[in-house]
Formats: C-alpha cells, structure tokens, sequence
C-alpha cells in the first residue's frame, strides 16, 4: 500500500508584541512544537522597536535553538497606532495575529477591525471588561469575512470560563462563584500589566453580589485565602475583569460572583490597599501615570517571596443530589513558570485553526472555545499542575 504524503501548508502568523513578557513566550513555543509539521509557519515579530525583533529572530533562528524547521521568525516594524497601520499588516498577508501589547485600557478595538477587513483570524490577551465585552460589535462583519475574532483568550476569562463551564456540570444549583489569581513575587511582571491594574486602582466598577449589581472598588476589599498545595495563605483584593460581567450573564442563579488577586508580600499588598483608598477618596486622581516609578519598585523587590503562583476557582451551591456542596479547582504554577499561563489560551487556539479544529467565525469573548480538559493537558507539559477539592456539607 502506498504511504500518503502530507502536503506541506504555508501559514503566517503576526503576534503583536512578539518581544515583549507575553510574545516571546507564544513565539518561542512554536519553535519547539511538533504538533504541527504539515505546517510551514512563519512568525513575525512584530513591534515599534526593531532591534528587539531583529534581536529576538537571531536568537530564535538558531539552529540549536530552533530545532523546528517548519517555524521561521522575521522581524516586522509596526506601530497599532499609525495611521498606515493597516498597509503595512497587508503586505504580510496574515493568516493570523495575536494582539498582546497592552494595556487594552482605552484601546479601541482598531487592530481587531483591520484583521476582520483583511480576512485574517484575530486573537488578543485582553483583560480589560470593556475591551472584552463589546469585542461582539464585530461579530456580524466577521463572520461575513468568515474569520474568527477573540477577545481575551488568556487566564481571564479564557482559561476561568472554560474551568467554571465544567465545574457547574457538578452542581444543580449555584449559590456563588469565587475566582483568585496570586501571583508569586519573583515571576516576571509585565509593564502593561501593572498599568492595567493601576488605572482601576481606587476606582469603582460593577459587581454581582447578594443577588445585585453594586459598586466595588479596585484593590479593596482585603481578604486572606489558604490556597494549600505548597502555596499557603495569600492575600487577595478586588480586580476588575471581565468575568464579572461574563459570568452573571451566564450562570444568573448565582447570587455572589467575586474576582480578587493579591500580592504575595503582605506589606506590598497592603500598601496596594492604601493607594487604593487614596484614590477612593480623591487623593489621587489617577495611579497609572505613576507606572514607571511602581514598576521599578517593583522590580527592585523581586529578590523577596517566592517564585510560586495559584489561581483557584471555586463554586457553591447544591449538588446534583440537593446536598450543600463546594467545589475547589487550584492550579499550581512553581518555580516562575507561572507567567506562561496567561499565554496559554492564545497557543491553544491558535493550533486549533492551523489544524481546521475550529470552524467558528464571529468576534466574541473567549468563552467556549476550548475546554478545561483541554487546558489541564496543555497545562502539564509546562508541568502546572491542576487539584480538584469536593466537600460535601450535607
């Protein structure tokens, strides 16, 4: 019998970003991916800065360090914000882009739109609620483009809708759900991120809770949390997500639904919660502008705590049998592996359309796009681990 040869397809991918804390580690993966080697991929690099593209394709281009020879990377200079921006993305001709330089705080959905007009699949790591939420306002010319574009497709709400999706199948009624992220403090942070934290700082935002829409402010709410599994307790304080807004509209039984991150050095915490009082009552106007300054800091404390990160989800309410019940899901990140994770959905779904595993086409919120189990497997190559806790309070 004649063996079938596997045609070779050629495919390009733009990741925005693609050197900086989120880029590189969804550019770097590929080059070790053999999931797809019927796929010729070439990866731009994309970015303001082209000695840091032309820099991170040398390294990569390696052959030792790449060891994929289906996978070339190219640097690519291009500003999100010039005018010639959409020219300039068409001469690549893209198959698909991934968005990752934020803050998407105040971004309009601008690169999404130019993606949908030259046929090519979007993807971002947005969280930002108001960024993520209205990405649907694209949904119809997308799929008349017959493209698919997605908002947030990282650990919010990517990776926490698709665990809070399974863990309901659990329950015949759902009293609240809980969501924590807590970062150790030795993984690399991002600018962005911090910004992005900070321009909510103080600032009220909508949440669920005891059955209603009501305010909570960013970085209040102060509260500890045992997340076991050699993580221990952390403290945790409100952050506005998409989640908050995702979730009710999903599971509108449930009376309570919360997101919290935390520090991992108390007094740092607690210094977060005291700006965010300032800003509550006025005092400062606006946290962000100081992002240069926190974000050195920061840096200049990364040799204290530890390298160890969470995140936990955790849902209560009746069981399938009537009886109280409340379900844990905690993901253990060691050793300062913890930053890939947000970039984890992206990868996902990115190997789902070069394999034809999606056919979906439209804008929407990362939300039933892949599966938990999915996920879980994904996770334990980078050797992040998942526990599933079940207390039955009948």
């Amino acid at each position: 019998m004649q063996k079938t040869v596997q045609k070779t397809v050629q495919k390009t991918l733009v990741i925005l970003g693609g050197y900086g804390n989120f880029g590189k580690r969804i550019a770097k993966y590929f080059k070790d991916d053999n999931d797809t080697n019927n796929i010729e991929l070439t990866i731009y690099i994309a970015g303001r800065n082209l000695l840091k593209a032309q820099g991170f394709c040398l390294a990569n281009n390696n052959k030792k360090q790449n060891k994929n020879k289906q996978v070339n990377y190219q640097p690519f200079v291009i500003d999100i914000y010039d005018p010639q921006f959409k020219s300039k993305l068409s001469v690549l001709n893209p198959d698909i882009l991934i968005h990752t330089s934020g803050p998407f705080q105040g971004q309009t959905h601008f690169v999404a739109q130019t993606c949908v007009e030259l046929n090519c699949h979007y993807i971002d790591l947005a969280d930002d609620r108001r960024f993520v939420c209205d990405i649907n306002q694209l949904d119809e010319q997308a799929k008349q483009n017959a493209v698919l574009v997605v908002s947030g497709a990282s650990s919010v709400p990517g990776v926490s809708i698709a665990v809070v999706a399974n863990l309901v199948k659990q329950f015949k009624k759902i009293n609240s759900i809980d969501l924590a992220i807590a970062p150790g403090n030795k993984a690399e942070r991002g600018r962005a991120t911090l910004k992005a934290i900070l321009s909510y700082t103080g600032k009220a935002f909508l949440i669920f809770k005891d059955s209603k829409w009501q305010n909570g402010f960013g970085w209040m709410d102060s509260r500890k949390v045992d997340f076991k599994y050699g993580i221990g307790k952390r403290s945790l304080a409100n952050v506005d997500v998409p989640d908050l807004e995702i979730l009710p509209a999903l599971y509108s039984e449930a009376k309570t639904i919360t997101f919290q991150a935390g520090l991992e050095l108390n007094w740092l915490h607690n210094i977060m919660c005291l700006m965010a009082k300032m800003a509550k009552m006025k005092w400062i106007k606006n946290w962000d502008k100081y992002t240069g300054l926190i974000f050195y800091m920061a840096c200049k404390l990364e040799s204290f705590g530890s390298a160890d990160g969470a995140m936990r989800i955790q849902i209560k309410g009746l069981s399938l049998i009537d009886q109280p019940q409340t379900v844990t899901w905690t993901l253990v990140a060691k050793d300062g592996i913890g930053p890939f994770i947000p970039t984890f959905a992206s990868i996902i779904l990115v190997k789902k359309i070069l394999k034809n595993q999606i056919n979906q086409t439209g804008a929407t919120a990362c939300v039933n796009l892949f599966s938990k189990q999915e996920f879980e497997k994904f996770a334990l190559t980078f050797g992040i681990p998942a526990y599933l806790d079940v207390e039955n309070n009948g």
